[in-house]
């Protein structure tokens, strides 16, 4: 099988990796993260103008046509830079809900609007007492004259705070952890009876817990179909735990060029700590670790348009479990090769390590993708 990239994958790998060098160095992301918002206006404008925010939307509603392997060009590359702007809440998972199961007329609203940088999407679909299981909803969506209300709470909602438009996954039918009886809801989140409560996780992103107290929607305001959303919502988040995959492996290669440079100035007892034979042989297992991730991503992006259920399960799970475990790996060997200075926050492998270990916790860790995978 050809993994190379094509002509114009590479020409976007390339635009993406030139914007990160030049216009998102590392004290730039850090006064980023500083900021009340915690992520750039600026750089997301600059995100739609190079089209990124429409690469996996149709033509039509003004996208880039692309696959979930033009996905990975683009976040492999914003894990270089440990990118923190809302591009996997917005654009792969919330934003692959509507392409997914969207009306024509909702797509039509929503998508452009999203692609030109105008409109914030979040998916609240994870719950306190769900873990990774998108199937265990005990927010409800009860039917009230010609459309429902909303009651319940979301948990570690990805760049949930400045979202325009909230994904809510309720119960409509069934049991708290039946596969049937879950719908997909738009709701503005201004809208009465929403309280979002916004913090920053450990790796500088954003998040929010959401509190819903009987919030009205109208009918139009169902995604996809009622009762049925299941399989939609465990496609969407298996596209994103591979673009979480594709960015592991560019926040790995980043890491790895970052400690091997520091073992070529580390001067001890005369002499850069990169001769000692001990210290090689940790950087040759972290370069294993991130050519064995690599291959997996590609795997997991392959598979992850795939109509396939099972095949795309098996292989994001596979690949999700495998690349969790070398992330922390990776984060664990750069952190003690640093020294002293690989936990401190002047340093970009700290930053760097705090991501990995937050990529594996997004999405389903390693154990949970090892069981699922197993099942």
């Amino acid at each position: 099988m050809d993994f190379s990239l094509t002509e114009e994958q590479q020409l976007l790998r390339d635009s993406i990796a030139r914007f990160v060098a030049n216009e998102y160095s590392f004290e730039q992301r850090k006064k980023i993260i500083g900021s009340p918002k915690g992520w750039s206006d600026a750089v997301w404008a600059q995100f739609a103008e190079m089209g990124l925010l429409g690469v996996p939307f149709p033509e039509a509603h003004g996208g880039f046509g692309g696959t979930a392997v033009d996905v990975m060009v683009v976040a492999q590359e914003l894990g270089r830079g440990i990118v923190v702007e809302p591009y996997l809440s917005t654009v792969v998972l919330a934003g692959g809900l509507v392409n997914l199961a969207g009306t024509p007329a909702q797509k039509q609203d929503i998508l452009p609007r999203v692609a030109q940088g105008k409109w914030l999407l979040a998916a609240a679909h994870g719950e306190p007492q769900s873990r990774y299981d998108p199937n265990d909803v005990a927010t409800t969506a009860r039917r009230e004259d010609s459309g429902y209300v909303l009651s319940g709470r979301k948990s570690v909602v990805l760049h949930g705070d400045t979202a325009d438009t909230l994904i809510v996954s309720a119960r409509t039918a069934g049991d708290q952890r039946d596969a049937q009886g879950v719908t997909l809801f738009l709701v503005d989140a201004k809208m009465r009876g929403v309280t979002l409560y916004g913090y920053r996780t450990i790796d500088g992103l954003r998040a929010a817990d959401v509190a819903l107290d009987r919030v009205h929607v109208g009918g139009e305001a169902v995604l996809g179909p009622v009762d049925g959303a299941g399989p939609v919502l465990e496609r969407a988040l298996d596209a994103g735990a591979a673009a979480l995959c594709a960015e592991a492996v560019g926040v790995i290669e980043a890491l790895n060029a970052a400690t091997l440079e520091y073992l070529k100035t580390r001067q001890q007892f005369g002499q850069p700590i990169g001769r000692f034979q001990a210290l090689q042989h940790r950087a040759v297992d972290m370069l294993i670790h991130a050519e064995q991730s690599k291959s997996m991503a590609c795997l997991a992006a392959v598979q992850a348009d795939s109509a396939d259920a099972a095949e795309r399960r098996r292989a994001v799970s596979a690949a999700k479990s495998l690349i969790g475990r070398a992330g922390r790996a990776v984060a664990k060997e750069a952190v003690q090769l640093h020294g002293g200075m690989g936990v401190a926050d002047e340093t970009p492998a700290a930053h760097y390590a705090k991501r990995l270990t937050m990529i594996d916790f997004w999405l389903g860790d390693s154990d949970w993708h090892t069981a699922r995978f197993a099942a």
